[in-house]
């Protein structure tokens, strides 16, 4: 098996692994924001000792930044469950980072909106 493909199965496996651990975690900081959190993606280092894990929250900045703030103050944690469940000689060390592409696909998406109904409204008038 090549490198790369099975550095993407394990991405793909810890990025499962942490959803699954987010919504097995009991403290109440978690109880509101856990529904909203969405793992997007998972980028591992070549030596597999680092996983940055990118994190999407539906909602606005703030709501984002707390989720951020919280998973990094947690990731002992998911570290510890991700451990457990995979299949390495170390478990990579979480970075959570904040994932702003969702967010900006919506807002290339409302431009691109707005720009054909301009040319709509402009190509009508002729």
């Amino acid at each position: 098996m090549r490198p790369e493909y099975r550095n993407k199965k394990i991405e793909a496996y810890i990025r499962e692994l942490i959803a699954q651990a987010i919504q097995k975690i009991k403290e109440p900081e978690f109880e509101s924001l856990k529904d909203y959190i969405v793992i997007s993606r998972v980028l591992i280092s070549k030596d597999r000792r680092f996983a940055d894990v990118f994190v999407s929250v539906i909602g606005n900045s703030k709501l984002r930044k707390k989720a951020v703030e919280l998973l990094e103050k947690y990731k002992g944690y998911f570290r510890t469950f991700v451990a457990k469940n995979i299949r390495l000689y170390t478990a990579p060390e979480l970075r959570f980072k904040e994932d702003k592409g969702i967010e900006e696909s919506v807002r290339i998406n409302k431009l691109l909106d707005e720009i054909m109904s301009k040319e709509d409204e402009n190509g009508s008038d002729n």
